[in-house]
């Protein structure tokens, strides 16, 4: 049994308490809203996050973060990208133990194009408290998990130490994970699948079907793993939980906040009112602003990303995003995978 401190009590840091509980770990759930800690503490519910599921007893609630972490070696992490430096920043103040620390976000950030890992290791800049990072990705909505359906998912680190200690704290009978050494790779694919997903909500926004999502994700799997391999991930984990995998249930559902998000874009709504009426983060737009960046910066060809870029930046139409998709010049489908898995 482990001390365990989670930083996030969205539907995603919430459902990941509940496996961690379920586990018989005792947790520490921390959240900036004293309401919401009530709620969590005396209801045993997250209402806002994850309507009518039931949380265990060992799940508590604070709001004071050196209260959160003081018995916990382990920090899970869970908190958009925008709010990555400014957590890693408080829990260094109030840690005084050495720490592994598991992020369950997916995202890059932009200008600086650091993946969430290097964002924390750079924020920490203590070798003597924190000791690895891992990153927890793969197909999984936090409304199923909540549920205890059947859910797989990959955990990588720098230290194969680190991810099998990140193995055994999850896994159970509802809740596979996998192991996987390439770090790069798996945070790219869970952060880079957000934009596709975007792009298959907008075009269902539009009223194409099955044909066109089926393209997109296709086509947008090997947009995803031209990128990975340019920045250093091995091609295989892109077939993998944190790759195909993730960009199916994400692309595919009516939980992925990212698809949703699309199809209001495609219907006509602006992206600010979008975003104001989602109620939770689209990573999906940031990341997409960061691999535009990152793919103009290392020449590598992502024609789907680049386009949306242009809807969401630059008032590029979505009906006209997709004809300039469709007229392309052509190619040769083999030849392109093999000119990435050459590179």
């Amino acid at each position: 049994m482990s001390n365990v401190a989670v930083m996030g009590a969205g539907s995603w840091g919430t459902a990941l308490a509940m496996v961690l509980a379920d586990n018989d770990h005792d947790v520490r759930l921390w959240a900036r809203r004293e309401e919401q800690i009530k709620e969590i503490n005396e209801s045993h519910s997250n209402e806002g996050y994850l309507p009518g599921v039931s949380l265990s007893e060992k799940i508590r609630g604070y709001t004071d973060l050196s209260k959160t972490v003081e018995q916990s070696e382990i920090v899970l992490m869970v908190v958009p990208t925008t709010a990555v430096r400014e957590s890693v920043r408080s829990l260094k103040q109030v840690v005084t133990r050495p720490i592994t620390i598991i992020h369950a976000s997916k995202g890059i950030e932009p200008t600086s194009h650091k993946r969430i890992s290097e964002m924390i290791e750079e924020e920490f800049d203590d070798t003597t408290l924190l000791k690895d990072v891992v990153v927890l990705s793969g197909p999984s909505h936090a409304e199923e998990v909540s549920l205890r359906q059947p859910t797989t998912v990959t955990v990588s680190s720098l230290e194969n130490d680190a991810s099998l200690l990140a193995q055994d704290l999850f896994m159970n009978q509802h809740f596979r994970v996998y192991t996987n050494p390439d770090l790069i790779g798996v945070e790219i694919g869970g952060a880079l699948k957000n934009i596709i997903a975007l792009v298959c909500g907008l075009t269902s926004g539009l009223g194409m079907g099955d044909n066109t999502k089926a393209a997109l994700m296709t086509r947008g799997l090997a947009e995803i793993t031209r990128l990975g391999v340019k920045l250093g991930a091995n091609p295989l984990t892109f077939a993998g939980l944190s790759g195909l995998g993730d960009l199916i249930v994400t692309c595919t559902s009516v939980h992925s906040r990212n698809w949703r998000a699309g199809q209001m874009i495609g219907k006509g709504h602006s992206l600010e009112d979008v975003l104001k009426n989602m109620g939770m983060v689209v990573e999906g737009i940031r990341t997409t602003q960061a691999a535009n960046e990152l793919a103009n910066k290392l020449d590598v060809d992502m024609p789907i990303t680049s386009t949306l870029y242009e809807v969401l930046f630059e008032e590029l139409h979505p009906s006209e995003a997709t004809e300039k998709l469709m007229g392309r010049i052509k190619k040769h489908e083999v030849e392109q995978i093999s000119d990435f898995l050459n590179q």
